[in-house]
């Protein structure tokens, strides 16, 4: 039987294996790491679970279950999942609200960055939330408190606990407190890898050709270059860069002349 087949055939008999039954988690059933990881999750955060499944949850790297011999649907994968959607959903309506003269080509590049792994990574480790993951030695010792891809799997999975054991509004205060508040500076520190896909697109949009860049300088030894390089749209220059390689200086004239245009000053202004 082909993988293939074998993936289709699943998705048509979804629903009809045996059920799996999650058990509610009381506070009694919980070990003693799980109850110190809720407790300092509480006092950090100041939010308190009705059901401390939903947060235990959350914060169990798939390698804890090593050492609790569960299946990985106790992991926080199924809690990330559902956390990724509504940060998704909650982001999406926070710019539809906010920018109402902005495009959907607009809004879409904006959201791309601020639902971002790396980002949703950022805002994880700004909030230590490394040392609250639940995970076996293993994984710690190899850095797992650290790997940006756990912590950003762990902020989205506390989201759908938070949704689950509060609602909608409980969720989106948490993603306006630890991501909303701080937009501006988050699509800052993002737009510059997409300055040059900024500027493409807006001379797309004019018809007056592509943006062309030119090496006008090389600066230092064969070992440590610098490279000054100008971007042209038609007869008209937008912009200067300097970098230790040609993309970098191809970037820095970019941003200079997204700025120039103003394409990114209703966001990040």
């Amino acid at each position: 039987m082909s993988s293939l087949f074998k993936i289709l055939q699943r998705f048509l008999t979804f629903g009809e294996e045996e059920e799996v039954v999650v058990p509610l988690i009381s506070a009694d059933n919980l070990g003693e790491m799980e109850k110190d990881a809720i407790q300092r999750f509480q006092n950090q955060f100041g939010i308190q679970f009705s059901n401390p499944a939903y947060i235990v949850t959350a914060l169990k790297h798939r390698s804890y279950l090593n050492l609790t011999n569960e299946p990985r649907i106790f992991s926080n994968e199924r809690l990330e999942f559902l956390g990724d959607a509504i940060i998704d959903l909650v982001v999406t309506h926070f710019l539809y609200e906010n920018f109402p003269g902005e495009t959907e080509g607009h809004l879409s590049k904006v959201k791309s960055i601020l639902v971002s792994k790396p980002v949703m990574a950022d805002i994880a480790v700004e909030m230590k939330l490394g040392e609250l993951v639940l995970m076996n030695r293993g994984e710690e010792k190899t850095g797992g408190r650290k790997r940006k891809s756990i912590l950003a799997d762990a902020f989205e999975a506390i989201v759908g606990a938070i949704y689950l054991d509060g609602g909608l509004d409980e969720a989106r205060d948490f993603i306006n407190k630890y991501l909303l508040s701080d937009f501006k500076k988050i699509i800052h520190k993002g737009l510059y890898r997409n300055y040059k896909s900024i500027l493409l697109e807006f001379a797309q949009s004019q018809g007056n050709g592509l943006p062309q860049y030119r090496v006008v300088k090389e600066l230092g030894p064969d070992h440590s270059k610098e490279f000054i390089i100008e971007v042209w749209l038609g007869k008209e220059k937008l912009g200067d860069g300097q970098g230790k390689s040609k993309k970098l200086a191809e970037q820095e004239a970019a941003k200079e002349a997204v700025k120039k245009l103003k394409l990114d000053s209703n966001f990040a202004s």
